[in-house]
C-alpha cells in the first residue's frame, strides 16, 4: 500500500477511525450478548459504501477483547478490503506482543504516518492489566520528537485513553492518568490540529484552545452518554471520518449502522 510522504498544496486526506471492536479468537464470540465480529463487519460494510477511497485507516485500541493473536488476525483480515494505509495502537484490553505478532510483515504498528501536508502520530497509553491509561516517558519523548521534527506539517495525535473529561462519571477515573504531561507537550506545538482517541464508546467533539478533541463510537456496543455508572445504550455501532485539508483545517463526522437491534445482556459475561 502507498505511504505518501511529500507535501502537497491541493489534496485533502481522508482518514477513517475504527475503535473498540473487542474481537475474540472465536469469530462467534460475544460481549454483553453482541457478536463483536459481526458488528465490526457491519461497520466495515458501511465504510465501504460511504467512503469509496480512504487514505488512512486508524484503529485506536481494544481491537481484541481476549488479546489473542487470532483476534488480531481477524481484524487485519476484516479491514484489508478497505485498501488504505493502516495503523494500530493498543488499548487496555489489548496484548501488545500479540498485536505485533499479527501485524508481522506490515507497518501496522509504526507510530507515524506522513501523508499530504499532515503527520499522524500514534501513542501507546495502555497499562498492562489496568483499565486506565498512562504515557510512559518514551511515549512522551516520541510525541515531542514527532511534533518537533515536522514543523511544516499539520498534526493529528492519536491514543486510546481520553485526555479530558467526557461527561461520564464512571469513565473519568479510567482515562489518561498523566494527562497534564501529555498536554504540556501538545501545548508547545501549535501545528497540532486534533487529538483523536477511542476507549469511551461514544462520540465526543469539543475544542481546547482551538484544538479539536475527538472520540468515536465503538464498532460494537456503546456506552450511554452522561451516565454516572456503567451503562450501555442501544445506539448503533459506527465510525468516524476526518477530511484533513492542506491548509490545516478539517471536517469530521460520525456514521452509524442502520437497523441495529441490540439489548445488552449484562449477565452474559463481564466487560
Amino acid at each position: 500500500m502507498p505511504s505518501v510522504s511529500t507535501l502537497t498544496t491541493d489534496a485533502p486526506v481522508l482518514l477513517v477511525q475504527l475503535s473498540d471492536s473487542h474481537l475474540f479468537a472465536d469469530a462467534d464470540g460475544s460481549l454483553l450478548g453482541l457478536k463483536t465480529a459481526q458488528s465490526l463487519q457491519q461497520v466495515i460494510a458501511l465504510v465501504r459504501a460511504e467512503q469509496p477511497s480512504i487514505d488512512v485507516l486508524l484503529a485506536t485500541g481494544d481491537l481484541a477483547q481476549d488479546g489473542s493473536v487470532a483476534a488480531y488476525q481477524q481484524f487485519r483480515q476484516a479491514t484489508h478490503p478497505l485498501a488504505a494505509v493502516a495503523r494500530w495502537l493498543p488499548g487496555n484490553h489489548d496484548n501488545v506482543q500479540h498485536m505485533a505478532a499479527a501485524a508481522v510483515q506490515s507497518r501496522l504498528m509504526e507510530p507515524r504516518v506522513d501523508i499530504g501536508n499532515w503527520r499522524i502520530t500514534l501513542l501507546h497509553s495502555n497499562v498492562a492489566n489496568k483499565s486506565h491509561g498512562y504515557l510512559e516517558d518514551n511515549q512522551l519523548q516520541l510525541l515531542a520528537q514527532s511534533l518537533s521534527e515536522a514543523p511544516d506539517r499539520h498534526h493529528v495525535v492519536c491514543l486510546h485513553h481520553h485526555p479530558v473529561a467526557v461527561g461520564c462519571e464512571w469513565i473519568e477515573p479510567i482515562g489518561l492518568l498523566n494527562a497534564e504531561a501529555f498536554w504540556a507537550v501538545i501545548d508547545r506545538f501549535p501545528q497540532v490540529k486534533a487529538v483523536l482517541w477511542g476507549h469511551v464508546h461514544q462520540p465526543f467533539d469539543q475544542q481546547r484552545n482551538g484544538l479539536r478533541l475527538l472520540a468515536t463510537p465503538s464498532t460494537c456496543f456503546q456506552f450511554a452518554p452522561h451516565s454516572a455508572d456503567f451503562n450501555v445504550s442501544n445506539e448503533a455501532p459506527g465510525y468516524r471520518w476526518l477530511r484533513l485539508q492542506p491548509d490545516g483545517t478539517l471536517q469530521t463526522g460520525v456514521s452509524r449502522v442502520a437497523h441495529f437491534d441490540f439489548e445488552p445482556d449484562y449477565g452474559a459475561g463481564k466487560y
